[in-house]
């Protein structure tokens, strides 16, 4: 949602992931995985905080939703809780790029440095 203040995400979307509770579907993992795609510009490594439900749709045949999972998802609803703003910078605002790789994954951010007072 574009505001004055910033680019923010749906505050419907977010919730229906903090409300949602732990899969017991298969169909519901893929849900839950729509749902963050739909988040993940506003996800920093949404990628690699999804991996434990990806993993779990590899697995098709048996819907196991185990510890990782359960830590991930839990993990992505605190996260949701405290999502960050999406502000354009200013002309002459220090910017710096982070990248973060890991065997699974590879994601970007754009971060305006913000002066100390």
């Amino acid at each position: 949602m574009v505001t004055q203040r910033g680019i923010e995400a749906n505050p419907l979307k977010i919730k229906a992931i903090i409300d949602m509770k732990a899969p017991t579907y298969l169909n519901e993992v893929q849900r839950l995985t729509g749902r963050i795609a739909a988040l993940s510009r506003f996800i920093s490594k949404s990628a690699e905080k999804s991996l434990p439900f990806f993993k779990t749709l590899r697995k098709a045949k048996t819907f196991e939703w185990g510890t990782p999972c359960q830590l991930a998802f839990e993990e992505l609803k605190a996260y949701l809780a405290r999502l960050p703003l999406l502000v354009k910078p200013s002309p002459g605002d220090t910017l710096y790029l982070y990248l973060s790789v890991a065997p699974q994954a590879v994601s970007s951010v754009l971060i305006r440095g913000e002066e100390e007072k």
